[in-house]
């Protein structure tokens, strides 16, 4: 007799509506990564990896919106990880792919087959850890970071006039090593500490304002060696507490 019934269609979630403004970055972000990969198709790769930087910003901005304005939600949080897996993890390979890689011929897809899938393991295990995980620390190379050392360095060898086919080989180290980072135990600091609410010291305002006026200078070579640094943080912390445990015994 239950069969009888009829059964009223589910809701699509999507009628109760989304939160517009951090979706909004999200998107921005989005669109970033899509056209970096664009722009490397027709050859422009400064344009290419500046637009996955901008990415980068874009993305740093939407969780924020979400959580100074509450507006977070299981739709903006799966839309954002489906945007990064674009943006940081298909872009950054498919840019270097073309700009280097391809001249390795099956050593290069492979080479940019292992970063993709190491961003698309870093994003499924930080999605699954995202309520036990420690606030302070990533485990592994955060996925922006990995993007930023790859299209860091297509910026800084393209913006000085080197071939990508010059440095394949060199790419072909960069590119999976970033990929395996993101996937390593190694512990990176996250930032998610810092107050951006609160008061700082006067010199703290002083110290934005220099970060900008270093980065000005050569933005291409700044940002690649701060990352860069960052990305050896992780391995640097893990090989220093390592020592530090072999001298107590």
């Amino acid at each position: 007799m239950s069969d009888d019934i009829p059964h009223k269609p589910a809701k699509w979630p999507g009628r109760k509506g989304i939160y517009l403004l951090p979706n909004l970055f999200t998107t921005g972000a989005l669109f970033s990564g899509f056209y970096a990969v664009v722009a490397s198709m027709n050859g422009h790769f400064e344009s290419a990896a500046i637009a996955i930087f901008i990415s980068m910003i874009l993305d740093g901005f939407d969780g924020r919106v979400a959580r100074m304005t509450n507006t977070q939600s299981d739709f903006g949080a799966e839309y954002d990880s489906l945007a990064d897996m674009v943006s940081f993890g298909v872009a950054p390979a498919l840019v270097a792919f073309s700009w280097a890689l391809q001249d390795l011929g099956k050593v290069g897809w492979v080479a940019a087959f292992v970063y993709v899938a190491g961003a698309a393991l870093r994003l499924a295990r930080f999605n699954t850890q995202l309520a036990v995980a420690d606030k302070n620390f990533f485990t592994g190379l955060a996925s922006p970071a990995a993007a930023a050392i790859v299209a860091g360095t297509v910026w800084a060898f393209s913006e000085s006039g080197m071939p990508g086919g010059d440095i394949a080989w060199l790419m072909a180290l960069i590119v999976p090593g970033a990929g395996l980072l993101m996937v390593s135990n190694f512990r990176y600091h996250s930032f998610k500490g810092l107050d951006l609410k609160g008061k700082v010291p006067f010199v703290a305002l002083l110290a934005v304002v220099m970060v900008f006026v270093v980065v000005s200078i050569d933005p291409a070579k700044v940002l690649l060696g701060a990352f860069m640094a960052y990305a050896l943080s992780g391995p640097g912390f893990e090989g220093w507490q390592f020592i530090k445990a072999r001298r107590k015994k």
